[in-house]
This record gives structure tokens, C-alpha cells and sequence, in this order.
């Protein structure tokens, strides 16, 4: 059974369509990559779209970290959730070699991984974990001291990628993670609380 979500989800290519359509019940739309920075007609048609929100699905690589910017830009003032692809080393099936950083996109992505990002997002209400700038300040990660080595300490163990800003790990966390699942990730780490 799929999930049904009501908020468009952005990708960025056909590949990543046809996997979440087997997953999704949802307006699922392309980017087609990078075309999205110079197709006037696109950008107006996602400007329509997401008026009510959008949720933006990109590889987590430094490609998908741009186009997700650029989608940030082009829709000034829309509620955009965004999902974080774990960052797992591998090569989607249908690909000869591994993208430029060697990491699985969201067409690579298992089963379970994708219906547990994008379970938080059913029926059109976001659930979220509870998890925000406040919380991550008092498990330390982040306005203290050594607050940048413990978030990329967290992200390499969570697999996202360890340039997110404090904002952007709050939501990649939020659709990973329970406020306890996140004290058990940080209890691997040796990290406690200040």
C-alpha cells in the first residue's frame, strides 16, 4: 500500500520518479536535474504547484545540495519540508559507475529507508519528532563548544550529509528520528548532554 501524501515532492530525475511512484501516492515532478536553472516554464509551473507547500526529495550530494538552494530561491515564502537521502556509498542498478561522490541517490534508496522518510508527511500533516534548534543545544550540538565536531560525528553515523546547517539537520533528524532514537544515536557517539 502506498503512502498518500498531499504535497507535491520534488526530485530530480526520471529515475527518482519512477521509484517513488511505486511507493508514493503523491504528485511526484522532475527537475530533470540541472534544466530547472534555466526552464523559464518550469520554474513558473513549480511556483504554481507549491503554493501550499512542497516536499523536496534531492540526492544528498553537492548536486542535490544546489538544486534544493535553487528550489529554496525560485519559491520565496513556500513551506518546504525536505527530505535527507542517507548518504549510503554505492551505485544505483542501472548505472555502470557510481555518481561523481559515489554515493546512492534516491532512486538507489531501499524500500524501507524512503517509506520511513517520507511516512512523517501521510495524509498531508507533518508529525515531526520534536526536534529543534533548542533541542539540539542542549544535547550539544550546536551554540557550544565543540558543537560542529559533534554534528559531523552525528551525521556520519546517521549517514547525512555532514554539511548541514543546524536548521537543515533539525529536519533531517525530525523525519529520521524520535527525540529518543536521537539520545540513543548520540549514546553511540559518547556524546551526552552538556
Amino acid at each position: 500500500m502506498k503512502l498518500r501524501i498531499s504535497l507535491p515532492v520534488i526530485v530530480e530525475g526520471k529515475y527518482d520518479k519512477i521509484k517513488l511512484s511505486s511507493l508514493l501516492d503523491a504528485q511526484i515532478v522532475t527537475t530533470d536535474g540541472f534544466r530547472v536553472f534555466n526552464d523559464r516554464e518550469k520554474r513558473a509551473y513549480l511556483k504554481r504547484l507549491c503554493e501550499n507547500g512542497v516536499i523536496i526529495a534531492t540526492d544528498s550530494d553537492k548536486a542535490g545540495e544546489l538544486i534544493r538552494g535553487h528550489l529554496k530561491g525560485i519559491l520565496p515564502g513556500v513551506r518546504i519540508i525536505n527530505v535527507y537521502i542517507p548518504q549510503v556509498a554505492g551505485k544505483e542498478k542501472r548505472k555502470s559507475a557510481p555518481s561523481a561522490e559515489g554515493f546512492l541517490g534516491v532512486e538507489g534508496t531501499d524500500t524501507e529507508t524512503l517509506l520511513k522518510l517520507f511516512s512523517p508527511y501521510e495524509g498531508g500533516t507533518v508529525r515531526g519528532a520534536g526536534i529543534d534548534r533548542a533541542r539540539l543545544y542542549e544535547l550539544g550540538l550546536c551554540g557550544r563548544e565543540n558543537s560542529a565536531e559533534k554534528r559531523a560525528a552525528l551525521c556520519r553515523l546517521a549517514g547525512l550529509p555532514p554539511t548541514l546547517s543546524s536548521k537543515a539537520l533539525c529536519a533531517a533528524l525530525g523525519s529520521l528520528y524520535t527525540p529518543e532514537e536521537l539520545e540513543a544515536l548520540l549514546t553511540q557517539l559518547g556524546t551526552d548532554k552538556e
